[in-house]
């Protein structure tokens, strides 16, 4: 299972609020590291912890030029970031977004930047190279380690329909240029009765993305990942998680 929303808000998200004020974008240069994991934590009682790139494992501070989420079979869930002008792809486990893991670093055989389209069954996504380059398919077969093949002789960039898991249709419109203005956010926390509402600021968003199982929504900017979390979600998420495993 994957999601890939961009710049939408979840309705999910239903205890937040994100203003938005539109701005240019930049981009820093890339410096490759290992990857770590770092525990997070928020206040006591916070129904929004906003994580910084900071407090995240250092893959997670580079700039990123698109994300994807993908469930693996063993039930984990990857997030991937593209990074380096499409040269390189960094891997971490959210599974547990209080323990957030860095897997690893992959360089692809990119012929430059490039957005996630739409999944082809459990194991592929459709990406497509900016600027009428070309599609390609992601090859997620070996998750931590996956590769990226070009795909041939296609002539059209448009809306792309999936044909199941064994390939897709795409049409004659017009790309949409995906490379647009970044935003600032505000993420204000109304929820907490008890303290005053907290505003946190997050500036030159280039792209959202929400996990709704754990309602973990992460925010890529030009200095790298900032994950916006509900513990109590995760929590509940946990304990569903919990009960499956005891009824099977």
């Amino acid at each position: 299972m994957k999601e890939n929303t961009k710049r939408k808000f979840s309705t999910g998200f239903c205890r937040a609020v994100i203003a938005m004020l539109a701005i240019g974008n930049a981009a820093t240069p890339i410096v490759h590291a290992e990857p770590n994991s770092f525990k997070t934590e928020g206040k006591s009682g916070g129904k929004i912890v906003l994580v910084r790139p900071a407090d995240l494992p250092e893959l997670a501070r580079q700039t990123g030029e698109a994300m994807l989420l993908h469930k693996t079979g063993d039930g984990r869930t990857l997030l991937y970031i593209e990074q380096n002008q499409g040269a390189q792809l960094a891997i971490f486990d959210v599974s547990d977004p209080a323990n957030i893991k860095g897997m690893n670093s992959v360089q692809l055989e990119a012929s430059g930047p490039f957005d996630f389209v739409g999944s082809l069954g459990d194991r592929a996504e459709l990406v497509r190279f900016r600027n009428g380059q070309g599609e390609a398919v992601l090859d997620l077969h070996k998750a931590k380690d996956p590769t990226i093949d070009k795909i041939q002789g296609l002539k059209l960039h448009g809306s792309t329909e999936r044909l199941g898991g064994d390939g897709f249709m795409t049409a004659s419109e017009p790309s949409v240029d995906s490379d647009a203005n970044a935003l600032d956010y505000e993420v204000v926390e109304i929820a907490n009765k008890r303290e005053p509402n907290h505003v946190y600021e997050v500036n030159q968003v280039r792209e959202q993305i929400t996990n709704h199982e754990t309602g973990t929504t992460f925010l890529l900017t030009e200095h790298g990942l900032n994950v916006v979390r509900r513990p109590a979600v995760e929590e509940e998420h946990t304990l569903h998680e919990i009960q499956i495993q005891a009824i099977n």
